[in-house]
């Protein structure tokens, strides 16, 4: 047996002439397993290079990834980057087999036109879409052949903010494979100086730590990053990356002086920082929501955020809390100063708070508002002070005065401009766009507050950057006759650590002085003094032009007024709105920012099987990537073959998910105000919409934590055969063209009409199909007539989903592309009956309940119990963007 052994292990080993010939053949089995760990599907990314370029806080990045196609067939590769919210795109180019396909920007309309041209050809597109905390996701696609190379280059700029001193430069290294050639370099010129600068990254080992290099003096700083791929590994035989996460660079400069003006070229931009200045006491309003549906995690990360504040209040400050819920209660009746005594007693105050009832945000907020007003008309605080409100709040108004539009009108009456208002929305059951308008309109600034562990340290994070204002009422001026186009320059507070940015434009662009008159209140003594400066003294500092890029400060100045214009229109209606919007873009289209208001085209190259060649007919087919930058992006990407599958929503409202390839389902609820329209589908290609109307009860039900609302209304439009339905619990009316023609659920109704069919199955359901569309079932939910809370509503049903295009979206029709999650950790839930897991899906892990939802869509009386994972939070992670971003004015 032994020999029979040893004869097998030696007919296994090969012979080799001599030890060095083995010893090249192990090496040519490594080289050859590590060029196998290169390639993925097929596809080698073989070079990816990020190329950071800063200039007196404006940076310029590119990103080059460079990949072939080792298969033998043709295959698709993925481009993916995640880029900073605050950055705007401004070059995307694709270069296949050495032609270069350049992008170009274009007014939003005009581009989706030629989107919607494209995609109804079945050609791909690019996506941009929120992706985490700080981050949009860039993704585009290309078919390329076997052995065919493709380079992707894309560009985007950003002004770097100043927070606690520091400079931060975010980007987020993600290549999901090895590359051969990895790079990051970052080069900052600075013409003050460079005091400090540091760099740092989520997944640097102690190995990666060696391969950052950092040299700075005086006013260059040097930062490169460039592992080999044995450092990449995540282990010494593994193929996977250990390149997943941020790399942030922090840095600041010198300041021998408040101010830094630099003049170039006809534009100027004014850096204003002062240091050593005493902190002024503040006065600190804390308005906080303690309705029901911050029970339990919201509430208790909430209190131990107020008690780490508590520790910091200073004994000169003054302060108070209010907490909103069915009504509202006060810690005291006036601003309180913070002296040790009453600091013990607030953090009992904060201990014993709790979650229940409803939102009454506008009393809570207007009792704060009038504490403040009170303690500054009865001299209660010192005249050298900072007054702050800071709300907090997780969902929408729901009881007292709970329109929107009296709310803010209100809010900004009571404050008169006096003071800044901070508003923090808690998760994503909140009115974003509500609480940023509101904080705009009242010189502040809204933040999310994502519910993850870390929420705790959001909130405290947040504080800390308004903990300490050093002045109040900022006014930098300008020569009027010599200026124009100036941005923000007046400022209600500044705040330690933080920086303050102007530019402008001269009338005349030879002009090269500059006189400024700065003016601000601070803790002891009013601050006023003249600075000024000359264009030789700027051309003196950037001597090294070949350092830097291009005309900078204008762009800076291009950059600075786009955001604030975007930021001045959030709030704005009717012919104020109109005007800001059109001076954005036009300077969106002037310089090439991708912003709300603009979309970048890129024409790329289809494989055509076809040889001929015609002269007035291109031969390749042309396609188009709109890529739209900031949240709520509705432009999807890369069309794949999908299976047919089942997507309903139904009930308080429940939406269920079919996930076929899985055998299993997702779920999720959607909570929001009766009177809300939601876009459930919307398909740019075939012109089909679907858009619903939320109904609650007939009263709102005290005893609940969430109020119930359900669909009252549908609207199902198709626009190429002009046609609407309007379907409620009464009726179904039809609009075609100018003909209008009404049914009654107590009909019995089968209509066939210029690609209209409809079938009402009396008192049940109504089954519809518009042209070569996909199908529609409306389920009639009937309830006792005389029942105290709950009236008559809907549930939508979809079929055929395929026959809609790969460009549909929606709360509903983002799903009917393919969507692929994985099931981890699963554990007892708070219901013994309904475990809870970990569930990852579009790079996101969520907390899962496993549960069941009713199915009415065969049988409309009883239903069936559909078993899904349940996505809680208003389906947060899983659906794109936040519920919030999917309200439409209306239902057509």
């Amino acid at each position: 047996m032994e020999n029979n052994l040893l004869l097998c292990i030696l007919l296994l080993i090969p012979t080799f002439a001599s030890s060095d010939v083995l010893v090249t053949h192990i090496r040519d089995i490594k080289k050859r397993n590590a060029e196998n760990d290169l390639v993925v599907n097929g596809i080698e990314i073989y070079s990816v290079k990020i190329d950071s370029k800063v200039t007196s806080r404006f940076a310029r990045n590119v990103i080059t990834s460079r990949a072939v196609n080792r298969g033998n067939v043709s295959k698709e590769v993925f481009f993916d980057v995640e880029l900073p919210k605050t950055a705007f795109i401004t070059n995307f180019s694709m270069t296949i087999d050495g032609v270069t396909y350049p992008g170009t920007i274009k007014e939003k309309e005009a581009a989706k036109k030629q989107y919607e041209k494209a995609v109804s050809r079945g050609q791909t597109a690019g996506l941009v879409k929120a992706s985490g905390r700080k981050t949009e996701k860039f993704t585009v696609s290309v078919n390329i052949k076997a052995a065919s190379k493709v380079t992707f280059e894309l560009t985007y700029e950003e002004l770097l903010k100043r927070r606690f001193g520091k400079y931060e430069m975010f980007i987020k290294v993600k290549p999901k494979q090895l590359v051969k050639d990895f790079e990051m370099a970052v080069n900052i010129f600075e013409p003050q100086g460079i005091t400090e600068l540091e760099a740092e990254g989520t997944f640097i080992t102690n190995e990666l730590q060696n391969t950052i290099k950092k040299t700075f003096s005086e006013k260059k700083g040097h930062i490169s990053f460039k592992p080999t791929l044995d450092q990449q590994r995540t282990c010494a035989s593994c193929s996977q990356t250990a390149l997943d996460g941020d790399f942030t660079v922090r840095y600041d400069v010198k300041r021998t002086a408040p101010d830094n003006l630099q003049i170039v070229n006809g534009y100027f931009v004014h850096f204003f920082a002062p240091t050593n200045l005493p902190k002024l006491p503040k006065n600190i309003i804390f308005v906080m929501d303690t309705s029901g549906s911050m029970h339990g995690r919201p509430i208790k990360q909430t209190k131990e955020a107020l008690l780490k504040i508590l520790d910091d209040i200073k004994e000169e400050d003054f302060f108070n809390f209010i907490l909103f819920h069915t009504g509202v209660s006060t810690w005291k009746e006036t601003l309180i100063k913070a002296t040790p005594e009453n600091l013990d007693e607030a953090r009992k105050f904060v201990r014993n708070i709790y979650a229940s009832g409803m939102t009454n945000l506008h009393r809570g907020l207007m009792k704060g508002i009038d504490i403040l007003n009170a303690a500054h008309e009865g001299n209660l605080v010192p005249k050298r002070s900072a007054s702050i409100i800071i709300m907090l709040t997780d969902g929408l108004p729901n009881v007292g005065v709970s329109d929107i539009a009296t709310i803010e009108t209100d809010v900004k009456n009571a404050i008169g401009g006096r003071y800044p208002l901070y508003n923090l929305g808690f998760g994503s059951g909140v009115d974003y766009g509500f609480l940023e308008r509101m904080a705009l309109e009242n010189k502040g600034l809204a933040r999310r507050i994502y519910p993850d562990s870390d929420a705790a340290l959001q909130l405290q994070g947040f504080y800390d950057e308004v903990s300490n204002p050093m002045l109040t009422d900022v006014k930098l001026n300008y020569p009027e006759n010599e200026i124009s186009d100036l941005t923000l320059n007046s400022f209600k507070h500044f705040y330690e650590g933080s920086e303050i940015v102007v530019a402008g434009r001269f009338v005349d662009s030879n002009q090269n002085h500059l006189t400024v008159d700065v003016r601000g209140e601070g803790a002891e003594d009013a601050l006023s003094y003249t600075a000024q400066q000359d264009a030789e003294e700027t051309a003196q500092a950037f001597q090294e032009q070949g350092y830097i890029f291009g005309e900078y400060i204008e762009r800076l100045w291009a950059y600075l007024t786009i955001e604030q214009l975007l930021e001045r229109r959030i709030a704005a209606t009717g012919e104020e709105k109109a005007n800001l919007t059109a001076e954005a873009l036009a300077l969106s289209l002037k310089y090439k920012f991708v912003t709300p208001l603009t979309s970048m085209v890129v024409t790329k190259p289809e494989e055509n099987d076809s040889e001929d060649v015609i002269a007035d007919k291109p031969t390749e087919a042309e396609a188009m990537t709109s890529m739209s930058s900031r949240l709520g992006s509705q432009i999807h990407a890369i069309p794949v073959s999908q299976p047919r599958w089942y997507t309903s929503v139904d009930g308080d409202p429940h939406f269920i998910i079919s996930v076929p390839q899985k055998r299993d389902a997702l779920c999720f609820n959607i909570n929001g105000n009766p009177g809300t329209v939601l876009s459930l589908i919307n398909d740019p290609v075939t012109g089909i919409t679907v858009n619903g109307e939320l109904i609650g009860d007939k009263r709102a039900n005290r005893d609940a934590k969430v109020q119930n609302s359900y669909f009252g209304k549908l609207g199902i439009a198709n626009k190429p055969l002009d046609l609407k339905l309007t379907v409620t619990p009464q009726k179904i009316t039809v609009q075609n063209g100018n003909e209008t023609t009404a049914f009654s659920w107590l009909d019995s109704v089968t209509l066939q009409q210029a690609g209209l069919t409809l079938i009402i199955n009396r008192k049940k359901n109504l089954v519809l199909s518009m042209g070569s569309g996909a199908s529609f079932v409306v389920v009639l939910h009937q309830v006792w007539k005389k029942h105290p809370l709950h009236q008559d509503f809907l549930g939508l049903y979809t079929l055929e989903e395929d026959k809609l295009s790969e460009q549909t979206h929606g709360l509903l029709g983002q799903f009917f592309h393919p969507i692929d999650f994985t099931i981890l950790e699963i554990h007892p839930g708070s219901d013994p009956k309904k475990p809870d897991a970990t569930m990852v899906v579009k790079n996101n892990e969520l907390i899962v309940t496993r549960g069941w939802q009713k199915d009415y869509g065969r049988d409309p009386k009883h239903g069936a119990d559909v078993p899904c994972w349940f996505v809680h939070d208003n389906g947060a992670g899983l659906i794109d963007g936040v519920h919030t971003d999917y309200i439409v004015p209306s239902l057509f």
